[in-house]
């Protein structure tokens, strides 16, 4: 099966390298075949994949089976386009650089929650609803395959570079998303650095019957980084030219942002170093002090921060590595996550509703057998709108190596949670939270600064 599936997809290459396209916009389909040959209906929609595509019959053990079924698809499909190039051409095309416009790279992958019942029960939560982390984890896999496109030579093959996510900025949940209701997410390269590139991923999904068009549900920005093969070091990727007005004002503020992220980086050291908001300090340590020396006088209805924390730990599995035989970084987002909305459940005592993902930075690779700890907390809560109370939750992620006695933090995460109004209108009330430590004061007010813009 696995040599016809070969087959099938250098058919389908051959056919696009025709039309000078360097991989296939994407696939539509209803059985692993019908994905790997798609181009065969040139009338189909060739923007979409299905995401149930993949998971009937995996073609061999792979990283990529282990993990959802959008991924799987996504992650068998760029595969193939590896085996496929010819020996000695990634070495001929890697001083070669050709400025791709974002239409080259733009994916869309089909959710048909409404009739694949199989599908649809791998993405439902215990409360009907999406499991968010599922989706993150597929966005970061749909992130990566439009990079891989974006970075690919004109005629289908892959420059010897590896591709890594470098940073997420924000996802924000627009409105909620059903599981029972068909969806898609739609992305592409919206920015190009010298060896760093930017994704606009957007979830679309119809709202109801009386609103018949699809409308965002979730938006990300997504910054891989790409690396030579052999020497590690950063690489000179293709430059993008953006066509319309919609993709110059994307790429325009995908610019403000990478400036903003500078600017920020510099002017948070000057800050440590300058420290000058001691008041600020004083004044959240202040009620934490009263539970540390009086707790039987300390406010009933906060909570010192220490006392909000959750962990959890895992060995690294193969199963869970990408293509370049690292820890996933999709499956490292869920597994976040999946912690932090734990907590925000304990801690709120009724499920919460997501509402956005924070930049989130990879600092440190995680490797297979890596002994991986994950510690959330919650750092603060802004309790003034009554409707929508927000529950912010920090997740740091540890590489712990027993052996060597050594810890190091791989990857931190910031979730905003809320409650359901109606959980608000039967009288739930969000306690507010203290710091009891000059670290953990320092931290919310970090945390803080970091929602406000730059004047």
């Amino acid at each position: 099966m696995r040599s016809s599936a070969r087959k099938l997809l250098s058919h389908s290459l051959r056919r696009n390298r025709v039309a000078g396209s360097p991989f296939p916009a994407s696939t539509s389909c209803d059985s692993q075949k019908k994905m790997l040959n798609s181009t065969a209906d040139e009338n189909s929609d060739q923007n979409s994949i299905d995401a149930g595509s993949s998971m009937r019959k995996p073609i061999s053990l792979w990283p990529g089976m282990y993990h959802s079924p959008v991924t799987n698809a996504l992650w068998e499909a760029r595969r193939n386009m590896f085996e496929t190039t010819p020996p000695g051409e990634n070495a001929s095309s890697q001083s070669e650089l050709t400025a791709k416009t974002p239409s080259r790279s733009r994916t869309s992958i089909v959710y048909k929650f409404s009739s694949d019942f199989v599908l649809r029960e791998q993405y439902r939560n215990p409360w009907n609803e999406i499991r968010t982390g599922k989706l993150v984890e597929d966005l970061d896999a749909l992130a990566g395959t439009i990079s891989f496109k974006h970075c690919s030579s004109g005629d289908g093959s892959a420059r010897s570079m590896i591709l890594v996510t470098a940073s997420v900025d924000r996802i924000i949940m627009k409105r909620p998303i059903r599981v029972d209701a068909d969806l898609s997410i739609v992305g592409a390269v919206t920015w190009v650095g010298r060896s760093s590139m930017e994704m606009l991923l957007q979830v679309l999904q119809t709202q109801d019957a009386n609103h018949p068009s699809e409308s965002v549900a979730l938006e990300a920005n997504f910054t891989f980084v790409a690396r030579d093969a052999k020497t590690g070091k950063s690489t000179p990727i293709n430059p993008v030219t953006p066509e319309t007005e919609h993709e110059k004002m994307l790429w325009k503020e995908a610019e403000e942002r990478n400036k903003l992220r500078k600017q920020k980086r510099a002017q948070g050291k000057e800050e440590q170093e300058k420290l000058k908001d001691l008041e600020r300090l004083n004044d959240l340590l202040a009620e934490g002090r009263v539970f540390l020396d009086m707790p039987a006088l300390a406010d009933r209805d906060s909570i010192l921060i220490k006392d909000t924390s959750h962990e959890n730990s895992l060995v690294c599995q193969p199963q869970q590595r990408n293509i370049h035989g690292r820890i996933f970084g999709g499956f490292l987002m869920r597994k976040a996550f999946e912690l932090a909305f734990s907590n925000a459940y304990t801690f709120a005592g009724v499920s919460p509703r997501f509402l956005e993902v924070d930049r989130v930075d990879f600092i440190k690779p995680v490797d297979v057998g890596n002994f991986l700890r994950f510690k959330s907390r919650v750092l603060y809560t802004e309790a003034n709108s009554s409707a929508e109370p927000l529950i912010n939750i920090e997740v740091v992620a540890h590489v712990t190596s027993p052996e060597l006695r050594s810890s190091e933090v791989s990857n931190r995460f910031y979730f905003t949670f809320s409650v359901r109004p109606e959980a608000m209108k039967d009288g739930l009330k969000i306690r507010n939270v203290v710091p009891g430590t000059e670290e953990e004061a320092r931290m919310v007010i970090e945390r803080m600064d970091a929602e406000r813009p730059i004047s």
